[in-house]
This record gives C-alpha cells, structure tokens and sequence, in this order.
C-alpha cells in the first residue's frame, strides 16, 4: 500500500446480496484497500436474512482489506433500507430480518393507510405512504402473524443500525434511513408514538437518531474486527442516501440507480408528501430530503428472463412491438405488489433479442415514470441524469436510459458509491466538513456523459396501454384463487 496524504477511513456497504468494504484517503477519496463477502437471501413467499451472516460478511470484507483497515481513523456503515431486524435482551436476532423486498405485509400496509387516515394524511405525517417494503408494515406482519416472536423483542433496527451497534455498543440510527420506516414524523423529525402505539411498538425499543456529523460512538472492546478501540463511527445511513452522499449530490440533479431494486431520487430542500404513494419523501443524511420513487425489479429481474431465454444481458435487439412488464417479485412502483411477470404482444417474428430488450423497457418505463414526481420545480430538466449501479455500466441499459428518457446521461466513473459515501461521512467526523462536500473534492460523480437522444415516446406510449389494460389482472392475488 502506498502512502496515504490524510488520514484513513472506512466506508461499508451492507446490501442486500453482500457486504463490501472500501478504506479511503480522507485527503484524496482515493480507494486504497477493498473486500466484498457475500450472504445470502430466503426464496419463496419471504425476503430473509439472518443478520449474523452480515456481521461475518463485514468481517471478511474488512480482512481483505489488510493492514489498512486497521489503520483507520474513522468508520461509517451503509445499509439497505427498510428491513426489520428484531433482538432479544442479549443483542441476538430474534429471527430473521425481513428484508425490503419482502412484500408479504402487503394486507398490513392496506390496514395501517386506512386506520390511520388514508394516504394523505400519512404522506403529511411521515413524508411518505407505507407499502410492504416499510418497516412499520413489516412489525406489524410480525405482531400478526409471529405475536410470540414479537412480544420476545427487546430492541429493533435496520440493517445498517445492527452493524453499527455491534460496532459501538450503542443503539442509534440516522434520519436518513430512520425516514424509510414509517414510524419516524418527517415534521417534527421525531418519532411519531401515535403510530407506534397503532402497532403496538414500544419506542424504547427504538435506537437514538445521531443528527448530520454527530458522532454514533467509538469502536469498543471485543468486536473481533481489524480496527482500533476507539475508532470513531459515524452515524452511518440507509443505501440510496449514501449514495447520494458519494455523488456529492446537489439539490435538483437526478439520479437513476440500476441494482437489485431500480431508484430515482434528487435533493431537494423542500420536504416532499406525496400523496399517492409514488415518491417516498425520505429525508437524506445531511439536513435535506431525498424524494425517491423505488421498483423492486430492476437488473436481478432482466438477467433472469436473459437466463431464460439463454441470452447473454448485452444481446438486445430492437423493433418489436412486444411490452414486458418484468414483474417477477410483486412491485411498489406501481404498487403492485401481488403481481407477477407479464407478457403481451408476443409474434412468429419475435426473437428472443427483442423480448429482452422488452423486459429492459418495461423495467426502465416503471423508474422513468417517477421521475418527473421525484423532480421539484427547481430542478433542470436539461441536467444529465446521473446513472450508477451494478446496472449502470451495461450498455444495453445504458442506451436504453438514454431511448427512453430523452436526457443526457452521465455515469459517474467512482464504483461503490454507497461504500463512498459512508467514507465521505466518516471524513466528515475528521475534517469537520459536510460529507457531500468531501465527495465533491474527491471527484466522485465525475465521468463521461452520453448526449441526449429523441425520446422514444412510442414505447412509453405502448408500454403505459398495457400496464392500464393489464392493471385488474396485476392486482390480482394469485393466491387467493
């Protein structure tokens, strides 16, 4: 390892697949050392983990890093949003966390919207309207259907608050994932005990919210990681808005994030409700909002129906009037979380290249049509669209970005930007700046920017037909017949 100018940091990414981790120059942003080890996720009805196998994960990544990351100064922790991890008396997980993409508190969603003053009332109370992939739905599937389970809780958190806890001994969150739950009052930035009690949480279960640049605590005794005692955490935050803290994001300037899950989401200063559900008016890690509009079937979706048809992801080929609605794990953005794949306008002259792109379309159409939601009236909407993710650097879904939103794309060349995004926050603990200041002096969106094409309003067109025509089958649930 060559020499460092500043003093190093770590940056964790704890994600729904695996954990990584990146030690960074604080001076430079530049990514001396890496590790990545993966965990695994329940199939079937169910999205599960078992929180353990994060901890081992970090471990391993951490060891991969060497010496490195025994050298740092600081640490902050990133995570996938949303899940449920529930303890007992002893810090040991109770059960599995509920993940996101666990759609199964989809009649528990529906309840809590109706008991609680419908879907205005909570975008005004909470910022946003619950679907399944909230936490607060998913307490209340567990209070339902697991009530001894429940009543054994001593504690609950996200993914990205049980690592650092671990950590640090102490129970906290930040307002940025704290925003995803539902039980949090984007008004008062508090949590709302009217909500609690409706599902029968106690909020002394609930971790302390670390404010912007606070630090969470200090790396205990007894953690069995490579980092000194002492070393100071950060208060760490959910995945999307690492991310926006590793572009170093400005209010108005969009982001379309291609991974496991598809996000749009800009910063905004004006803290957003919407009512129908489709932006979550999350807040971000600094002190602003991050208005995001999520899907839950983005690349994961597209390479199994490239599997499928034995096809590698790149080999797309266009002219077919064929619409794929990639719907393969139910969906929130439409919220549509019984539904299933759906394929419609299938000819003999329709090859296998051309259902491929399809499923690229319809995956694409679904985040597309949330941005213009996601945007406020002081974004540019000649501003090139920001394009990260696992998803980001594949050509098929960069053109297809660029067919179908009409906008300039850039793709920022820093990978791992949840992980930098954590490292920019734990900088901040060192230097005293804002942690989106760190990204911008270390460079992070920089990278080459396609230039706009016509926008391909024939297929938004086409795509938005049968999605309306398909709408009552969509809602069905299969189960239930």
């Amino acid at each position: 390892m060559s020499a460092a100018e500043g003093p190093l940091v770590v940056g964790v990414d704890t994600s729904t697949q695996s954990t990584k981790a990146l030690v960074v120059d604080a001076a430079t942003g530049r990514v001396v050392a890496s590790g990545q080890a993966p965990h695994t996720v329940s199939s079937g009805a169910g999205r599960e983990s078992d929180p353990r196998e994060w901890w081992d994960a970090l471990g391993e990544a951490l060891n991969q890093c060497g010496e490195a990351a025994h050298e740092a100064a600081a640490v902050s922790i990133g995570g996938q949003q949303h899940g449920l991890v529930t303890l007992d008396g002893r810090g040991e997980p109770v059960r599995p966390a509920l993940l996101w993409n666990d759609v199964r508190s989809a009649p528990q969603a529906r309840r809590l919207i109706d008991e609680l003053g419908g879907a205005k009332a909570w975008a005004e109370r909470t910022g946003s309207v619950p679907s399944a992939s909230f936490t607060v739905t998913k307490w209340a599937w567990l209070a339902e259907h697991e009530p001894e389970a429940a009543r054994a809780v001593k504690a609950v958190r996200l993914p990205h608050d049980y690592l650092t806890e671990r950590l640090t001994g102490e129970g906290t969150t930040d307002r940025g994932d704290v925003s995803g739950t539902g039980w949090w009052a984007s008004g008062t930035e508090e949590y709302d005990e009217g909500i609690l009690a409706r599902v029968g949480l106690d909020p002394a279960l609930l971790p302390r919210v670390v404010r912007p640049g606070e630090v969470a605590g200090t790396v205990r005794d007894g953690h069995g990681l490579p980092f000194s005692k002492g070393t100071l955490v950060a208060a760490g935050t959910g995945d999307n808005a690492a991310a926006a803290l590793g572009l170093g994001l400005r209010p108005g300037v969009p982001v379309m994030s291609l991974g496991t899950s598809g996000t749009v989401y800009a910063v905004s200063q004006r803290r957003p409700a919407d009512p129908t559900g489709t932006v979550a008016g999350f807040a971000d890690a600094r002190g602003d909002w991050l208005p995001l509009a999520c899907t839950l079937n983005c690349t994961l979706a597209v390479d199994r129906v490239a599997a499928l048809l034995h096809l590698d992801r790149e080999a797309v080929e266009p002219g077919t009037d064929a619409t794929f609605l990639p719907f393969l794990d139910g969906e929130r953005t439409p919220n549509l979380p019984h539904s299933s794949g759906l394929l419609y306008g299938l000819r003999h002259d329709t090859t296998a290249g051309q259902l491929l792109q399809a499923a690229y379309d319809g995956a694409v159409h679904s985040l597309l049509g949330a941005l213009d939601l996601v945007l406020d009236a002081d974004a540019d909407p000649s501003a090139p669209l920001l394009l990260i993710g696992g998803g980001a650097r594949g050509s098929a879904w960069q053109q297809t970005v660029r067919r179908l939103s009409g906008r300039p794309v850039q793709i920022p060349e820093a990978k791992e930007l949840v992980a930098l995004g954590a490292a920019a926050q734990a900088a901040g603990l060192l230097t005293g700046e804002d942690a989106a200041a760190v990204a911008r002096r270390w460079n992070t969106a920089a990278g080459p920017v396609l230039d706009a094409v016509e926008r391909d309003e024939a297929t938004l067109n086409r795509i938005t037909g049968v999605l309306s025509d398909a709408a009552p089958l969509l809602e069905r649930d299969a189960t239930s017949h």
